[in-house]
This record gives C-alpha cells, sequence and structure tokens, in this order.
C-alpha cells in the first residue's frame, strides 16, 4: 500500500503544481463553484491516478481521492479570503495529504509493503517537491510582503531566481543524500559571497531580511526533505 500512496501522493504533486496553469487558479478564485476549470482540474487528476496506478481494482479509492480533492478544493474556493489565502493554501494541501493516506489506510487496512518501486517513487517525489510546488510555498509565504517594490531597482533575468532556488535545493538534496554534508556549506558559503554584493549595494535592510529568509526557507526545506528521505528508506 506504500506504492500506491506514494503514486497518489505523486499524481497530486504532479495535477496540482505542474499542471495547474496561473490562469486556471485565478478564474478558480474569481468563478470558485461556477470555474470549469475546478472541474477539469479535479479531472486531470484522476487521469494521473489512473495512470500512475493502471489497476482498475483501486478504482474506489482512486474515485474516491478524486471526489475528496474536489470537496477540499470546492470549500476553499467557497471560504478563502485575500487575508487567509496564505492560510488556507496550506490547510488546503494539508487536507489533500490527509485524504490520500486515510482513505488508503480505511479502504485497504492490510501490511504495507516496501520494495524497490517505492523507493524509486519517493526519490522521485523529493524530486519534484523541491521544484515547483517549494517555489510556490515559498512564493505564498513571501505574498505577505510586496517584493516587487524591494527588489524593482535590482534587474535580473526573468525567473532567475526561481531556476536558481531550484537548483540549490536539488544539489543540496543530492550532496545530503550521498553523505557529503560539507558540500552543502560550501554552497551555502558560495551563495553567501555572490549575495553580498547586492546586499552591500543595496543598502536596504528589508531586502537584506528577504534574501536572508528565503535562503533560510529554501535550503530549510531541502535539508528536512533529504532527511526525511533518508529516513524512510530504511523502511521501504
Amino acid at each position: 500500500m506504500t506504492l500506491i500512496i506514494l503514486k497518489l501522493l505523486l499524481a497530486h504533486l504532479i495535477g496540482d503544481f505542474f499542471l495547474q496553469p496561473h490562469k486556471w487558479v485565478k478564474h478558480k478564485e474569481k468563478k470558485k463553484l461556477k470555474s470549469i476549470w475546478l472541474y477539469v482540474h479535479v479531472i486531470i487528476h484522476l487521469v494521473l491516478m489512473f495512470f500512475l496506478i493502471w489497476d482498475v481494482t483501486y478504482t474506489p479509492l482512486i474515485l474516491g481521492v478524486g471526489l475528496l480533492h474536489l470537496l477540499i478544493d470546492g470549500l476553499k474556493l467557497t471560504f478563502q479570503r485575500k487575508k487567509t489565502k496564505r492560510l488556507y493554501f496550506f490547510i488546503d494541501q494539508l487536507l489533500h495529504l490527509v485524504s490520500i493516506v486515510g482513505l488508503t489506510v480505511l479502504l485497504y487496512a492490510e501490511n504495507f509493503d516496501f520494495n524497490l518501486d517505492s523507493r524509486l517513487i519517493l526519490l522521485i517525489f523529493c524530486v519534484a517537491f523541491l521544484a515547483t510546488p517549494t517555489s510556490i510555498i515559498m512564493k505564498t509565504i513571501f505574498s505577505k510582503w510586496n517584493i516587487s517594490k524591494l527588489t524593482k531597482d535590482n534587474e535580473s533575468l526573468k525567473d532567475a531566481g526561481k531556476y536558481i532556488g531550484v537548483l540549490e535545493r536539488l544539489l543540496v538534496f543530492i550532496f545530503i543524500i550521498t553523505g557529503h554534508w560539507e558540500a552543502v556549506g560550501f554552497l551555502i558559503t558560495a551563495k553567501s559571497v555572490f549575495r553580498f554584493g547586492d546586499l552591500t549595494a543595496s543598502k536596504e535592510r528589508k531586502l537584506t531580511e528577504y534574501i536572508l529568509i528565503g535562503t533560510l526557507i529554501s535550503f530549510g526545506i531541502a535539508i528536512i526533505t533529504s532527511l526525511l528521505f533518508l529516513n524512510l528508506t530504511p523502511y521501504v
């Protein structure tokens, strides 16, 4: 059952963060339950789950997870307000996680089987999570502040910060799971050296705090994900 849970989580990750354009999200927030993209979004999740599991005997589980996904998203869109958007985002993701694990255990209360496939799925899940999902999580956290105002005079390549963040998190993940913690320290030092020029030139405390918070959150998520992977692997 662990492999099934991991596949369902991977389907959720792909459907929620990789195959959901920003314009769909904005349309759903505006039209709420009347938005066609809400139902397209759920259908995509169903297709992904069927494709990854590839076993019709799990149809009740897949349909149940899909129905709960629609219910959770519908409730979030109905009660979400601008001030509670960040909070509801994290509650929404937590409820999706609980619904996937809880429904699987409820319908298939049996011994969990761990094998090479589940290790591979866990690895793919961690790598995928450290890419777009983590970027969106960080963006949601930083939506509390007007970041564009702080960085308006600092020209940079489009989406450069996003790609740098993804690469650094993946490097941290690779370094830790291969036992090279010293490389993580080197990476942090290297980034600090490159950022030092920006911080010195800006002489802006708010920008300095923004960069520091972003770096700590990015590295923190990568380290926690790596440690979870290492601690779960012996049981997989």
